[in-house]
């Protein structure tokens, strides 16, 4: 019964959980959905005022067109000959062109999609052609008005009613600012109602109220217009200085309007339209509440879901992670002792028998790789320690017959250094720098023996504290000198350098002896990959550095072979820095495995 209480208590603790992580959602939410509003918003100005200015666009492409009407009818040849002898020859003649002037106007004046008048006028005789007959023929006209070169808002009364117009007039030549003192006038004229047409379209398609507004002349409406609405736009909007185009949120009778306004550039006049912001935000507001709700029910929803996952699923992941967990640290000894009294108690009993196989393999396999790298570790040590007693010993006892005390007293130096450190045993990982003084060592008793030996080193000071096995580079320094440096007639050179980067420690050990073929340079290298000394076509010694570099150090280090500029063989050690020191945490001693030695 307590058990029971304790897990409801936890039941309690996850659903104050559900309820922080449901809080922060909702004002995410709130506070996105505000964002969101204001970003459709913002994509309503952009889309309405881009849907104003495309109109726009259409309303002067369509007044462009009949402004080049007068251009087009300037060019015609027959129109031409008429500016220029029109009351040459005879009657007939004068009244076949008249007739075909009045044909080419009205033939230009139906090629447009818009209902318009187009006039041809010769002061000087004072004749007047157009397509609207009412006219045609007559010689009344404004002779003293200034030639209007731009659309102008006006009436026209001659079909005996006055309709709103535009109108735009050219004259030849360009520089006459009166219709009397042009040789000849060309002028086309549309009524207001193209104009509303076009507004009635644009307004069943978008559900706005568009106008077209100018200070000094009436407004240009559609055929259904919101008058009392319009008005008050044009007292709070239309009011100053207009730029050729803008946006404008007003409150007009306690309802927000958006509106917009492009400067037509063919007419001068503003083309207006509004629209009512909350009828085109309520879908939003809707969505908002509706998503209220449904969270609240997805709370209630979500709690009776929790209860049911976590007693049955989430407390067995939770018990079996937390086990995996203790065996990925190191823990093997850890198991399960959680009932989920489901499915998942058999799985519990697989892991921890699993658990108990896997701690009990890897301790006997552990245990018997580290007394086996000892054990192989002592016996590649013993195999190079004593490689080449006697010879230095037989150059004492000759240099001593011979008195020469300087080369005794050397080679005894040389030769107590060399195995003072190869006969301590105690510590198996040494600095860089002590195996260097060794291999000084031991190029000092070879060049003493020689006297035609020379050798450089060049080691950086940042690698000299790095930690290495011990007699690393001796093997490589004696194959130098057996097979490379004695068979030259005139002895040789031996250079050895290191160098280092984030990853790996770099030893080069170069001579100028004979060198190898390619084919013998496969073979040795071939050498390195063998399983024991004995099956390798290598010397014991090196196969031994390669193999202690790679146990010590494990991927990517060991020793490579390679053409030497100089004719000879380089040796290239590599081991790695960051292995070393993962050795050293996981063994508790050298990266090697040679703790019990230090002990």
């Amino acid at each position: 019964m307590k058990r029971q209480s304790r897990r409801m208590t936890l039941f309690g603790r996850m659903l104050l959980t559900l309820v922080l992580l449901l809080v922060p959602v909702l004002l995410l939410y709130a506070y996105s959905n505000r964002i969101a509003g204001g970003v459709v918003e913002e994509q309503l100005r952009s889309s309405n005022l881009n849907q104003l200015i495309f109109f726009a666009y259409q309303l002067d492409g369509h007044i462009e067109n009949l402004s080049m009407l007068p251009v087009v009818l300037g060019n015609d040849p027959h129109i031409r000959e008429f500016i220029q002898g029109g009351a040459a020859g005879t009657d007939g003649s004068r009244l076949k062109a008249q007739s075909r002037i009045t044909e080419k106007l009205g033939l230009q004046s139906v090629s447009s999609a818009w209902s318009n008048d187009v006039t041809f006028v010769i002061p000087s005789g004072r004749r007047v052609f157009s397509s609207n007959i009412f006219i045609n023929g007559s010689g009344d006209w404004p002779w003293n008005e200034a030639v209007h070169t731009v659309w102008t808002y006006g009436e026209d009364e001659s079909r005996g009613r006055r309709v709103p117009t535009f109108y735009r007039e050219i004259g030849e030549p360009a520089a006459a600012r009166t219709a009397a003192e042009a040789d000849a006038l060309f002028q086309v004229r549309f009524p207001v109602q193209n104009i509303s047409d076009l507004l009635d379209v644009y307004k069943k398609e978008q559900s706005n109220d568009p106008f077209l507004y100018h200070p000094d002349y009436p407004l240009i409406l559609s055929s259904t217009p919101s008058r009392a609405v319009t008005e008050s736009i044009i007292r709070e909007v239309m009011g100053g200085v207009l730029p050729d185009a803008g946006q404008q949120t007003v409150e007009v009778g306690g309802e927000a309007y958006l509106v917009s306004y492009v400067k037509s550039r063919q007419l001068g006049w503003h083309l207006v339209d509004y629209v009512p912001l909350q009828q085109i935000l309520a879908p939003i507001a809707s969505t908002r509440s509706w998503f209220y709700g449904s969270a609240a029910v997805l709370l209630a929803a979500g709690a009776a879901a929790s209860f049911l996952l976590y007693r049955n699923v989430q407390l067995p992941i939770f018990n079996l992670t937390r086990g995996i967990r203790r065996m990925k640290q190191g823990d093997l000894s850890s198991r399960i002792e959680y009932r989920a009294h489901n499915e998942f108690d058999d799985l519990i009993v697989h892991f921890n028998e699993m658990s108990e196989q896997m701690q009990r393999l890897i301790e006997d396999v552990y245990t018997e790789k580290l007394r086996s790298r000892e054990a192989t570790l002592k016996q590649l040590q013993s195999q190079i320690n004593p490689h080449f007693l006697y010879n230095s010993l037989f150059f004492i006892i000759n240099s001593a017959m011979l008195e020469d005390k300087d080369s005794v007293t050397a080679m005894a130096h040389h030769l107590a250094e060399y195995y003072r450190y190869t006969t301590r045993v105690e510590h198996q990982q040494v600095t860089l720098k002590d195996e260097l003084e060794l291999v000084g060592h031991y190029l000092g008793i070879h060049h003493l023996r020689m006297q035609r030996l020379d050798y450089a080193v060049d080691v950086p000071e940042a690698m000299m504290k790095e930690e290495v096995p011990r007699l690393l580079l001796q093997p490589l320094v004696e194959n130098a000198i057996v097979h490379g440096i004695e068979p030259r007639a005139g002895g040789g050179f031996i250079r050895i350098t290191g160098e280092q980067d984030a990853e790996f420690n770099r030893i080069v050990v170069e001579d100028n002896g004979g060198g190898l073929t390619d084919a013998e340079l496969r073979r040795l290298q071939a050498g390195l990959r063998e399983e024991a000394a004995d099956d390798s076509s290598l010397g014991c010694g090196t196969w031994n550095v390669h193999r202690r570099l790679q146990i010590g150090f494990g991927e990517g280090s060991g020793i490579t072979f390679a053409h030497a500029p100089g004719g000879g063989l380089r040796a290239t050690l590599v081991w790695s820095r960051t292995n070393m020191r993962r050795g050293e945490r996981q063994e508790g001693g050298d990266g090697d495995g040679t703790a019990a030695d230090r002990r």
